[in-house]
């Protein structure tokens, strides 16, 4: 069996854009026929130039391979030009051409990802979701604790039983920095707000994007600790492990991060420091669905656990549920809500949620098909990036 075809899809993600604006999936077809789909998550280009570096490392590396051979497909792009260096772009790349590899190794086995990689341990997947908005909002939910609070109602009667809300304002190219007194006043109220409507039903998760240095991150634990949340998440930037270790030392709350980070060797450095309790690794980033099993067994050493990350489309989404099941350290699932709206129409069949958990699929490979009708479509046309960093200093 050899890789023989490519195709690449940027697709455009309808209001409310929940999970990005656009997403970049591609589809590898060996030439028995066997097709496979993968998706890289926030690559810092904009998304078609993304889909043309997917088509060269896939030219250069992968095409004429048997997609069984995953280590050394791995181990040729991790050092394509002289990298051999935890570099996002390339490992975004290689992320979806590893899962889409996957997907046909699934397929051939007739049996889910999971199955191949230690097997079944998790029947069904404690799932959290962002607090969003709704049409017809008069007010900021991402700033109004008191509409957050009622917001949070809603979706404890669809079965969550964890919420994550980041009040800390936006979040620039110029962090770490302290948090000024109304910022900090903010998500103060937001915590008693949220803990007050949900009470013991629900985990409050505090998002954060790097936002503040080690000492800031540490007057804002203070203030939240007496609201038992779950965790705290990536509170400094995430090149300093080190400093985030100041942290996690100095609060009662575990520390959560690894949405911006790479491969095993990024995540060794952070569990060397003692630096988070869990780790978010994205599928679509990270280095692919074997890399991310490599580094849940790292973890699982440690007594860390994992908490796979997701802000992007659902393919992504079902490499992350392939993960969960089969690690035994699995804590928490990013959902985007029930996995409803544009999530389910661009696949041929919905992930399944069922009251505040995802139930794994046993059909083989990664569990999804992609509806290449919709997803053709609903072309992206723009040239933004996935995600973009306030570009001055926030004061």
């Amino acid at each position: 069996m050899k890789l023989t075809d490519i195709e690449t899809f940027v697709v455009g993600n309808p209001p409310p854009h929940f999970g990005g604006r656009y997403f970049v999936f591609v589809k590898l077809t060996t030439d028995s026929g066997v097709s496979g789909i993968g998706e890289a998550y926030c690559v810092p280009f904009e998304p078609h130039l993304v889909a043309k570096m997917i088509e060269d490392v896939f030219a250069r590396y992968v095409a004429g391979n048997d997609p069984h051979d995953i280590e050394t497909m791995w181990r040729r792009v991790y050092s394509s030009g002289f990298t051999q260096h935890p570099d996002l772009t390339l490992m975004g790349v290689l992320s979806a051409l590893e899962m889409a590899c996957w997907d046909i190794i699934g397929k051939e086995a007739n049996k889910p990802v999971y199955k191949l990689l230690g097997g079944q341990v998790h029947e069904r997947l404690r799932a959290y979701t962002y607090i969003y908005p709704r049409p017809g909002d008069t007010k900021d939910v991402y700033h109004d604790p008191d509409l957050a609070a009622e917001r949070s109602a809603e979706y404890l009667a669809q079965g969550f039983t964890a919420l994550k809300f980041d009040p800390a304002g936006p979040y620039s190219a110029f962090d770490g920095r302290q948090l000024s007194l109304e910022a900090l006043d903010l998500c103060e109220r937001f915590a008693k707000s949220l803990r007050e409507a949900v009470g013991m039903k629900a985990d409050l998760l505090f998002g954060t994007h790097g936002q503040m240095t080690a000492a800031g991150a540490i007057r804002l634990a203070k203030r939240l600790e007496p609201y038992d949340p779950l965790w705290l998440e990536e509170p400094v930037p995430p090149d300093a492990p080190d400093e985030m270790a100041k942290v996690a030392r100095a609060t009662t709350i575990p520390v959560a991060t690894g949405e911006r980070l790479t491969t095993k060797y990024d995540f060794a450095r952070l569990l060397r420091a003692g630096a988070a309790a869990i780790l978010q690794m994205n599928l679509g980033r990270v280095g692919g669905i074997l890399e991310a099993k490599k580094i849940a067994a790292m973890a699982e050493v440690d007594h860390v656990q994992i908490a796979p990350h997701l802000y992007c489309g659902p393919v992504v989404g079902a490499a992350n549920i392939q993960i969960a099941t089969c690690s035994p350290n699995f804590l928490i699932l990013e959902s985007i809500e029930t996995w409803g709206g544009f999530h389910t129409e661009i696949l041929k069949s919905p992930i399944r949620f069922e009251e505040g958990h995802v139930i794994p699929s046993t059909a083989p490979g990664l569990g999804v098909e992609l509806n290449e009708d919709v997803a053709r479509a609903h072309p992206y046309t723009g040239n933004m990036l996935h995600l973009e960093m306030t570009q001055h200093p926030v004061q």
